[in-house]
């Protein structure tokens, strides 16, 4: 499994503990980082993390490729999911914690202020019609099955728990297997808690 950090595509919040508690389920779980919005525009984060994916995969050629994620990452992984890396199936499973994924979305308007997050990575602010947005939200990408978990609490207020509901809604209608868990608590989940440990060691046993 691949990790991808959090941090707004602005700062590098490494997450060890929560690597720590992936590796818990049985994972080999290796760290990646990518280009900040002050670094580089969008696709370029995207670039980052296939170009890690290939040595990740080149030194594990026997096992499969997960990808997880959380906030910015989350975004990333579900991007790597869909998308894959060289060929659209070759990414196994994604866990992706509170994902923002529609700088559009209407209970949203945060997203389409100059200096927002995603207006860095952009490089300007989103806006409909425009191919850089529309890019860069995961259910325009939708149809490749890959089996997905998100999670997110439902007091967050960082990413509104409402992108993950209408990706959930995306993937299911394009025949994606979802597993979406919406629980207590803010922006970072807690992987240590019992119920999302289970949520995340059921969703693990499903994997072909």
């Amino acid at each position: 499994m691949i990790w991808l950090h959090g941090g707004a595509w602005m700062e590098r919040h490494a997450g060890e503990r929560s690597r720590a508690l992936l590796a818990e389920h049985g994972l080999d779980v290796v760290p990646v980082t990518y280009r900040l919005s002050h670094e580089a525009t969008w696709p370029a984060q995207l670039e980052d993390v296939r170009s890690a994916a290939r040595k990740v995969r080149a030194d594990h050629p026997d096992a499969p490729l997960l990808v997880a994620g959380t906030s910015s990452g989350a975004h990333l992984a579900v991007h790597l999911g869909l998308r894959g890396v060289d060929a659209p199936d070759d990414v196994s499973a994604v866990i992706a914690c509170a994902p923002p994924v529609d700088p559009l979305a209407a209970d949203w308007p945060e997203c389409r202020e100059d200096g927002s997050p995603w207006a860095r990575l952009l490089g300007h602010v989103p806006a409909p019609g425009d191919e850089m947005t529309a890019d860069s939200t995961p259910a325009n990408h939708v149809g490749n099955g890959v089996p997905i978990l998100l999670m997110h609490g439902y007091e967050d207020t960082v990413v509104p728990p409402t992108q993950t509901l209408d990706l959930s809604n995306a993937l299911l209608a394009s025949g994606h297997p979802v597993t979406a868990y919406l629980g207590a608590g803010g922006h970072d989940a807690d992987l240590a808690r019992d119920d999302i440990r289970q949520v995340i060691a059921s969703f693990l046993s499903r994997l072909p």
